[in-house]
């Protein structure tokens, strides 16, 4: 079976956050899955398709070395603010192009600039099965 696309509405996880968050895409490229508008690899935008996982427990985030030095050593999660300056890496071999890039299918992953790697959950496609 071929790889779900995905669409807005999909979910993400971190690795360093602590919450799911749901992908936000724009209807810029006039193309739905599912009746949602569907992704590509462009839509990596922080806090605009990207939104917080609540809080971020990576080492590598400058809020998070602060407040885990304050604390004497002791790992201080601090509210998630995404740094995603890349866009997302394809999980195959690109198989659909919305607005001139890749389309996003659900084994892609985005890379945070705190270490963290961004992985999707529920695509946010339905797929009916018809026997």
């Amino acid at each position: 079976m071929a790889c779900p696309q995905v669409c807005s509405g999909a979910t993400l996880q971190c690795s360093f956050g602590v919450a799911p968050t749901v992908l936000n895409v724009l209807p810029i490229n006039r193309t739905l899955t599912s009746g949602m508008p569907a992704a590509n690899i462009m839509d990596h935008i922080p806090l605009v398709n990207i939104a917080t996982f609540g809080m971020c427990q990576s080492p590598a985030n400058p809020m998070v070395a602060a407040a885990t030095a304050a604390a004497l050593g002791v790992l201080t999660p601090m509210p998630c603010i995404p740094v995603t300056a890349a866009p997302w890496i394809p999980g195959g071999a690109p198989t659909m192009l919305l607005g001139n890039m890749p389309s996003l299918d659900a084994n892609s992953m985005l890379m945070c600039s705190w270490g963290g790697v961004i992985k999707i959950l529920v695509p946010g496609q339905v797929q009916m099965l018809i026997p």
